[in-house]
């Protein structure tokens, strides 16, 4: 190791100007084993810099190099593994940890005892040294073979101590005087060894001449010991004078110390005093209050909320320990207990009796608006239009303003007696679920007659049981001692529309209305089933919120998450049990308030769904065409509402009333096509524009107006498309059965009626739909036209027809002629049957045909028309180009030329 020592010196060191002062053998800690060594070295320079260095062999193993550098200012922590055990193991924590494994416990201790030398000596900033042994970082290594490694360096960074300026200064002259000293150190040392020798005997006989000096210095020392003496028992005598004042003093402390520990605990029993007063006092104007304050006044309501407030911050104040030990602490705490019953029993009782008056107020103002509809014979749709001119439902807001004014002591009370809070709570939604009930049931009733317009459409679906005495029995019941609603829960009728199962089958069919004829389906009418069913929806929808929100402020369900219960278990919303806390600490089932307000509003609000779904099946029923208008109204109240909170009642509400929306819209949507199969023609009239091709355009051209900027455009989008594929499907049915009227007639009118609608209604779902039906309408014409003229010249078109056969079969058109059956004289014989006279005629007799097949709506008569003449024309050109081909030189001619034609078509149909 001290040859390894020296090169490393040698090669590495000396060149960087620094001395290396300890070296361990390491290699890293869990690898594979790549030994390298350790340095610890200073600088030659000042200010000097300390630095561990990791060098390794190189690796063909004849030189070592120098690896990385850290300063040791950068090692924060050494970490010797075991301060008890011998470890070779040890960590260095730089920017990063690093691991190491030594050759030898020794010398990673000499390491580590070198570095805590470096540290003590050259750096401000200690390294801390974990697991290390405390005389290891005292002392040095134990002699040894590593201390013959280390020790004279380390004992060079002890003992080392540099020259001043001025003994630099002597030794340079000395040198300087002696020029030889370099290259003959042994001369030189000859020459230090004589002048050391004449300065001793200079020294000794300086020595020998000064022993009088020396004698005289002795005297004066034994006179100084002799005063020193005398000095001595006079301190002696004062200190025995000091004895007795010392324990005087010594009393005098102890007793100053006992009147500081008096004071002392004086002063914290004056503080726990304060402390018990200030807290736990209640002001005697806040008890008075409390039992006695007027809790019907605005000043008294304020008075008992100061007064709640300072009560529950007595009793939750945080005791020191021992506290609760005090009797005086105890009586108060009881004090508080009985004032905190006290209060909350006449506060649960004051307003329990405000939700009766007001709850009686309002129940009575409901029955005097609606006492006629209990008169015999008379008339109850007159009735309620006299008192229901406006579709309102009652304002809330004053209840609510009043209420409002006790909703901190609805906050006190929830978090101090919470069996009085949920009490309050499941009368509240007894009394205002009923209520809302008639107000509900009443505000419908309105609605569906203003909705049928006639007394016999509402008698037909509902029936009116009301009671005078039931109100008055229900009325009285709001004043029993118990203060609930115990009387009988009679309600407005409620209309119950007949199910599906018995409804009229015209009634959701595009083709016809069954008994209503299409007069009565208006658009005025549907534009006022619009104008009612939102009506109701922008009623419902405030009054719902209004009363949300009014619950999350009044109950104070917004400000805790859980719910700080002190019964064990209480009544729930519906009449079940529901635990609130749970002895076992098992989960409660309500986690949230806003769980507990979803379910008040359930409980408040149930009649709600079902006199919309009753509403919903009455519109349906008036008119299938009423889903389109609902589910576009019902889509966007949904869409408000989950905007505002998804997972509201309301939002909740109207999302499971749009599902029977969509429902009725897509039994509406399977009807059409339905109908649209069952259809029948007439075998002995023609057929022209089928009834259901007509009915979707109605039904698009309302869709659109009704589904502009909707948010539920893509279920329109998907009932287009399965529409208008019946609609093809059943176009081609009909067209295929026809007997009277041809199926491309039928093809061609009925889907040039399709392709004009798509185009006016600009449908972006139905684009490929639209060039279908122009493909279809085209091709249909063109077969048409070309059906229909092979009958005016048939005997010329079956010549030709032979011509181009024999073409067909290989023979050359000039020899045509030569055949017996085309030669000349049978072409001129089938031209001259067909002079212009009859050319006219059989067009005549065509335009007539055509006429009778097609239908006055579409007017397609003169396109039709136009396209024959094409056609006629283009056969004409036709015919002469065989004549000219495969008769060459014959002179034949037609006998009528292609203007006869022009004329002869446009004076038919100008006669026409």
């Amino acid at each position: 190791m001290t040859a390894i020592k020296h090169a490393l010196q040698r090669d590495i060191f000396t060149p960087n100007d620094e001395r290396l002062l300890s070296i361990v053998n390491v290699c890293k800690a869990g690898k594979k084993k790549k030994n390298c060594f350790l340095c610890a070295t200073v600088t030659t320079e000042r200010p000097v810099q300390v630095k561990v260095v990791k060098v390794k062999k190189s690796d063909k193993g004849d030189f070592y190099k120098r690896q990385i550098a850290w300063a040791l200012r950068d090692l924060a922590v050494v970490d010797a593994k075991d301060a008890v055990k011998e470890n070779p193991e040890f960590d260095l924590h730089f920017e990063k940890i690093y691991k190491w494994v030594a050759s030898s416990t020794a010398e990673k201790n000499a390491f580590i005892s070198c570095i805590w030398k470096l540290n003590q000596r050259y750096l401000r900033k200690k390294i801390d040294f974990v697991n290390v042994s405390s005389q290891l970082l005292e002392e040095s290594v134990p002699s040894g073979e590593n201390q013959s490694v280390t020790g004279g360096d380390e004992e060079a960074v002890d003992e080392y101590q540099e020259l001043n300026a001025r003994e630099e200064q002597d030794i340079e002259i000395m040198m300087e005087g002696c020029e030889y000293a370099i290259s003959n150190a042994e001369a030189f040392a000859e020459k230090l060894s004589r002048e050391l020798q004449v300065l001793d005997g200079a020294n000794i006989q300086s020595i020998m001449a000064s022993e009088k000096q020396v004698n005289i210095l002795m005297k004066l020392l034994d006179e100084a010991l002799k005063e020193v003496d005398q000095i001595e028992l006079k301190l002696s005598s004062y200190e025995e004078m000091l004895q007795s004042v010392k324990e005087q003093m010594d009393q005098i402390s102890e007793s100053n110390h006992l009147i500081h520990l008096s004071n002392t605990n004086n002063v914290k029993l004056l503080s726990e005093i304060e402390f018990l007063v200030n807290h736990m006092d209640l002001a005697k104007g806040h008890i008075k209050a409390l039992q006695e304050g007027d809790l019907a006044s605005s000043r008294g309501i304020e008075a008992c909320t100061n007064a709640a407030d300072a009560l529950l911050q007595c009793m939750n104040v945080a005791l020191r320990p021992g506290h609760d030990m005090l009797l005086a602490v105890k009586q108060q705490q009881q004090r508080f207990g009985d004032l905190r019953e006290h209060f909350a029993r006449r506060l649960a009782s004051h307003l329990n009796n405000v939700f009766v008056q007001q709850f009686t107020q309002a129940l009575l103002q409901l029955y005097n608006r609606s006492y006629f509809l209990s008169v015999p014979g008379h008339d109850q749709s007159s009735t309620l239009a006299q008192h229901s001119t406006e579709l309102t439902l009652p304002n809330h807001h004053p209840f609510h303003r009043d209420l409002l004014r006790y909703a901190k002591l609805m906050e006190w009370l929830k978090s101090t007696d919470y069996g009085k809070y949920e009490g309050l709570t499941k009368n509240y939604m007894d009394y205002l679920s009923r209520l809302y009930e008639r107000e509900i049931k009443d505000f419908f009733e309105v609605a569906k007659i203003k909705m049928t317009g006639t007394t016999k459409e509402s008698k037909k679906f509902a029936t009116l049981p009301r009671k005078e005495s039931a109100g008055k029995q229900e009325t009285e019941s709001l004043h029993g001692s118990s203060g609930k609603l115990t009387g009988s829960t009679s309600s407005l009728n409620k209309l119950s529309v007949q199910s599906s199962g018995n409804r009229r089958s015209q009634s959701s069919s595009l083709l016809d209305m069954g008994n209503m004829s299409a007069s009565d389906l208006d658009v005025a009418d549907r534009t006022k089933f619009d104008k009612i069913f939102e009506q109701v929806l922008s009623e419902l929808e405030p009054l719902c919120l209004a009363e949300q929100d009014f619950i999350s402020k009044f109950f104070k369900l917004q400000q805790h998450q859980s719910i700080p219960g002190a019964m064990a278990e209480t009544e729930d919303l519906d009449g079940g049990t529901l635990s609130r806390q749970h002895p076992s600490g098992t989960p409660l089932p309500i986690s949230s308030d806003k769980d507990m307000i979803r379910q008040m509003m359930i409980k408040i609000f149930r009649c709600i769904e079902p006199e919309l779904n009753n509403l919903i099946a009455l519109g349906d029923k008036i008119d299938s065409f009423n889903s389109l208008y609902m589910l576009v109204k019902m889509s966007h109240h949904v869409w408000t509402a989950q905007n505002v909170d998804p997972a509201s009642f309301l939002s909740t509400t109207l999302g499971n009333v749009l599902v029977t929306v969509k429902r009725n819209f897509d039994k509406c949507i399977s009807n059409q096509i339905r109908q649209m199969e069952e259809v029948k023609i007439s075998k002995k009239s023609k057929v022209g524009i089928l009834p259901f091709v007509a009915e979707f355009e109605e039904f698009a051209g309302l869709a659109e107006s009704i589904f502009k900027n909707a948010e539920r455009r893509g279920d329109l989008d998907k009932a287009y498309t399965k529409l208008i594929r019946g609609v093809f499907v059943n176009v081609e049915k009909v067209a295929s059965e026809s007997q009277k009227t041809p199926r491309d007639v039928v093809m061609m009118e009925n889907f040039h009626h399709i392709f004009a609608t798509l185009s006016r209604l600009k449908i972006s779902c139905l684009e490929a739909e639209k060039k279908e039906a122009k493909q279809k309408y085209t091709d249909h014409l063109q077969s048409y036209v070309i059906y229909s003229l092979g009958q005016p010249l048939e005997k010329l078109n079956h010549f030709f027809e032979g011509v181009e056969a024999r073409v067909a079969q290989g023979i050359r058109e000039e020899e045509v002629s030569y055949q017996l059956a085309f030669n000349k004289q049978e072409l001129r014989k089938v031209i001259r049957e067909y002079p212009g006279k009859e050319v006219k005629k059989g067009l005549d007799n065509l335009y007539k045909k055509v006429d009778k097949h097609l239908c006055e709506e579409e007017n397609l008569l003169q396109v039709v028309w136009h396209s024959m003449q094409d056609e006629f024309i283009r056969q004409y050109k036709h015919f002469e180009g065989l004549i000219a081909r495969c008769y060459p030189g014959s002179g034949v001619t037609m006998e009528f030329t292609i203007q006869d034609i022009l004329d002869y078509c446009s004076s038919i149909a100008q006669s026409h």
